[in-house]
């Protein structure tokens, strides 16, 4: 009876969600309300208001560390986009394309597989859907169908916001971070298998449709794509592989696809001068030591020990958001800066609300001491096979907190522990959590209400559900084969 009702929030907002009368914000809400009674009075450990109110503030400050990568990154991608062309495409690439099915199609495979996952290892939390939606508009698709490629783009995640998560796994497991990624791109690629089948059976509901010499070429670019991936992640770890190899790769297809000139050249570096700038201070604010250390030292706010701390100067939100306001100073656009402000706000803000409510959420759980009961409880009763189950709370703890932090924070210590004691594959055990963790968040409701307000498809969540259920099922499948391959090989 006691896990029952420890389960309730969580319950409660799965129910919400399913039920299709509710968005993710008033779900999280509804979360939140059930989690408060449950923590104070069923709650393992010690837990009274002054706990409760520190769970909240802590939740608030995980918000306030993600909000404006939302925010900022709209605002950023709407600027760079007000009045003029996406990155990557001119007015007549556009009219050529639109009225040729193969450039359409290569156009989406473009966006869904190289820069979406570019720019959300530039950037993180979800920005590499701005960039895939902003190329894949002008194909005149349904906004059910732009949800599902936007969330395409998130399909290499562990690579995501500069490898940070992949980080912070690592510590959690004690295992170097570039092994960690390269275990972790075993399960990736054959997650990718899913996602690919995904990417064709919308693009062909979609009317994109392709003949068999393209899906292999579509299979190839892949396949090489994952393969320079993993080179790269060998030689200069997770933090920085993704836009190293496929900053390339991007560069090649665009010049195979389009065969531009030199006049056409230009006229796209210039288009793309705004995302080429930002991202070249991004990386750069991270790969050089010395400017690094600079900007960190400038001004920090940590309030949590445990917890991200905020420093303006590095935090990527705050890049976008000054490169939003220079552009605006430029071109003299203001009044565009402060419309362009509005949409961002009315675009983001269901996402903004959820990551708050569910940061929130997952502190009461976890402050009260229901989260670690639960997986003690768990690991002492399945031993050796609790391995089996991790996809699944992994999963579900990722799906649910559109992060894989819960899952590797709360689940990674006792997974060490478990494949210490039974001889298990150290690395590989801490990869499938890792994965379980980060790629199965594709599915969260916040992600999904970001893709929704970026395609208007506000109210469409529910059918992109029924049509994402197949996929996840097979996704969630091919984890449970690889813990079982984990557990028997050790």
């Amino acid at each position: 009876m006691t896990y029952l009702l420890w389960s309730l929030p969580a319950l409660t907002v799965i129910g919400a969600i399913a039920s299709g009368r509710v968005n993710t914000t008033v779900a999280a809400v509804l979360g939140l309300v059930a989690a408060i009674p449950v923590a104070l009075f069923t709650s393992p450990a010690p837990f009274m208001g002054a706990q409760l109110a520190l769970a909240l503030e802590r939740g608030l400050w995980i918000g306030w560390i993600i909000t404006p990568y939302i925010l900022g990154g709209l605002l950023f991608w709407q600027m760079a986009s007000q009045g003029r062309l996406p990155a990557g495409s001119d007015a007549r690439t556009d009219a050529a394309e639109l009225a040729d099915p193969l450039a359409r199609r290569r156009r989406l495979f473009f966006a869904c597989f190289l820069i979406g996952p570019f720019a959300e290892s530039a950037t993180g939390f979800g920005v590499g859907m701005l960039g895939t939606v902003l190329l894949i508009r002008p194909l005149g698709l349904k906004p059910r169908e732009i949800m599902v490629f936007a969330l395409l783009s998130q399909t290499l995640i562990p690579w995501g916001a500069m490898g940070s998560g992949t980080l912070l796994a690592s510590a959690y497991a004690r295992v170097p971070a570039a092994q960690l990624a390269l275990y972790s791109m075993v399960a990736v690629a054959l997650l990718m298998i899913i996602w690919m089948a995904l990417y064709w059976r919308t693009a062909h509901s979609a009317g994109l449709r392709a003949t068999a010499a393209e899906h292999r070429h579509e299979a190839v670019w892949m396949a090489a794509s994952l393969g320079l991936l993993t080179a790269a992640t060998a030689l200069l770890g997770p933090e920085t592989a993704l836009l190293a190899a496929y900053g390339p790769l991007i560069v090649l297809r665009f010049v195979l696809d389009r065969r531009p000139d030199q006049t056409r050249l230009r006229e796209a570096a210039r288009s793309a001068l705004p995302y080429i700038l930002i991202i070249a201070c991004l990386v750069a604010t991270r790969l050089v030591p010395a400017l690094n250390r600079e900007l960190a030292g400038l001004v920090a706010f940590r309030p949590f020990t445990d917890l991200p701390g905020w420093m303006p100067f590095l935090h990527a939100g705050s890049w976008l958001i000054a490169g939003a306001l220079l552009m605006a100073a430029c071109y003299r656009q203001r009044g565009a800066l402060a419309a362009q402000a509005r949409s961002a706000w009315m675009t983001g803000r269901h996402a903004v609300m959820s990551v708050f409510l569910f940061a929130m959420l997952a502190e009461v759980l976890a402050g009260a001491g229901i989260s670690q009961a639960f997986a003690d409880g768990l690991f002492a009763s399945l031993k050796d096979w609790t391995i089996l189950i991790t996809p699944i709370l992994a999963g579900a703890f990722g799906i649910l907190a559109n992060s894989g932090n819960a899952p590797n924070s709360l689940f990674m210590p006792s997974q060490l522990s478990l494949a210490l004691q039974a001889g298990l594959n150290v690395p590989a055990a801490a990869a499938l959590l890792h994965v379980s963790g980060t790629c199965m968040g594709i599915f969260s409701p916040v992600r999904m209400s970001i893709a929704a307000g970026l395609a208007h498809g506000r109210g469409q969540e529910r059918s992109v559900y029924v049509l994402l259920l197949p996929f996840a099922l097979a996704a969630f499948g091919i984890l449970l084969v690889l813990a079982l391959l984990v557990v028997l090989s050790g």
